[in-house]
């Protein structure tokens, strides 16, 4: 059996957790997150405590209990803490605002790009170079996050463009005569 799958997901207080045939459905502080069961996946909540068992004996079925329980380990965490990402821009001028929904980026354009937030993600700007992408569904914020970053990654030359904070970009030598 996978060793992913074997461990058990624990449900911290607060976080209410709903099993049936078809589908789990995850209500938190955060938000609520409903995902299908996998047909080669069996969920059982037993007092606060998710278990993830393959339905049969097939290694397609041992891997999606792995993967069944890695799903629902992070909808569990978002749903209680949420996830969130963090980018920074880089360049002369790059400037982001937060407006409700909408995240608009003056990166060097001759325009200004709106990036439209979905539903379950809201994005915050601390400072003007600074972008916090927050979210109870993990997949969703990593979306998000690659999208904007996506609108102008960083250039290897001097390394301006939005990037992941933390991230490291290396630079490429320019070309000499």
């Amino acid at each position: 059996m996978s060793r992913v799958g074997k461990m058990p997901v624990a449900v911290p207080k607060g976080v209410e957790v709903q099993v049936t045939a078809d589908q789990i459905t995850v209500k938190g502080a955060n938000g609520t997150l409903v995902r299908p069961v996998h047909a080669l996946v069996q969920v059982q909540n037993e007092a606060g405590v998710l278990k993830v068992a393959p339905a049969n004996d097939s290694s397609e079925a041992n891997a999606m209990s792995g993967t069944m329980r890695a799903l629902l380990a992070n909808m569990v965490e978002g749903v209680g803490k949420g996830f969130e990402k963090k980018l920074s821009l880089v360049g002369v001028g790059f400037r982001a605002q937060a407006a409700g929904t909408k995240l608009n980026l003056q990166v060097g354009f001759s325009h200004p790009v709106v990036k439209e937030m979905p539903e379950g993600v809201k994005v915050e700007c601390p400072t003007q170079t600074e972008i916090l992408i927050k979210g109870a569904d993990r997949q969703a914020v990593g979306q998000v996050a690659a999208e904007v970053r996506a609108i102008r990654p960083p250039e290897p030359y001097k390394g301006k463009g939005i990037r992941y904070a933390g991230e490291r970009v290396v630079l490429k030598e320019t070309k000499k005569k």
